[in-house]
């Protein structure tokens, strides 16, 4: 057995385990079309009250930054409280990583909204999910779950998200 040099050993090992760390980072491609959306177990409402995906869910908006939350938030109230089980749609605020005074002040007002909000607040929930900055992802899913369109919305835009 030959013993290989410090420095050779800890090269060897630095490339295994980037090696090892790059084929898992490979492996976590982002939701796409034909993909199954994925079950959101223990999720909750703006309430607190447990907020199972309903089914029958053909729309899910999600909101990843609190401008395209607030945004999303203002044109579901516009909307009513009926809008989003109507157009069989779920809307997912991520306000994971959000700070606690941030919480302090947002969760009061998201608990004013009409319509109900999932709240994804857990590290790594919506890694998989794609998004663009400042606008709102919303999948299309057909009657077994499986996704067959993600658009981008931004309430700019003329056009109704669902």
């Amino acid at each position: 057995m030959k013993i290989l040099p410090l420095h050779q050993t800890f090269v060897r090992t630095v490339a295994f385990f980037t090696a090892v760390l790059l084929t898992h980072v490979a492996s976590a491609a982002p939701l796409s079309v034909g993909d199954s959306f994925p079950v959101l177990d223990g999720m909750q409402d703006q309430h607190e009250a447990a907020y199972p995906m309903p089914e029958g869910t053909r729309h899910v908006a999600v909101a990843f930054s609190m401008g395209a939350g607030k945004a999303a938030n203002r044109y579901f109230s516009e909307q009513g409280a009926a809008y989003l089980p109507a157009e069989e749609a779920v809307f997912i605020a991520n306000i994971y990583g959000m700070p606690g005074i941030g919480r302090l002040f947002a969760m009061p007002k998201m608990k004013k909204y009409p319509h109900r909000i999932m709240i994804a607040d857990e590290e790594g929930l919506l890694d998989d999910f794609p998004q663009e900055d400042g606008r709102v992802t919303i999948f299309d899913l057909d009657a077994a779950g499986k996704i067959t369109a993600i658009r981008y919305w931004g309430s700019k835009s003329e056009e109704s998200p669902f």
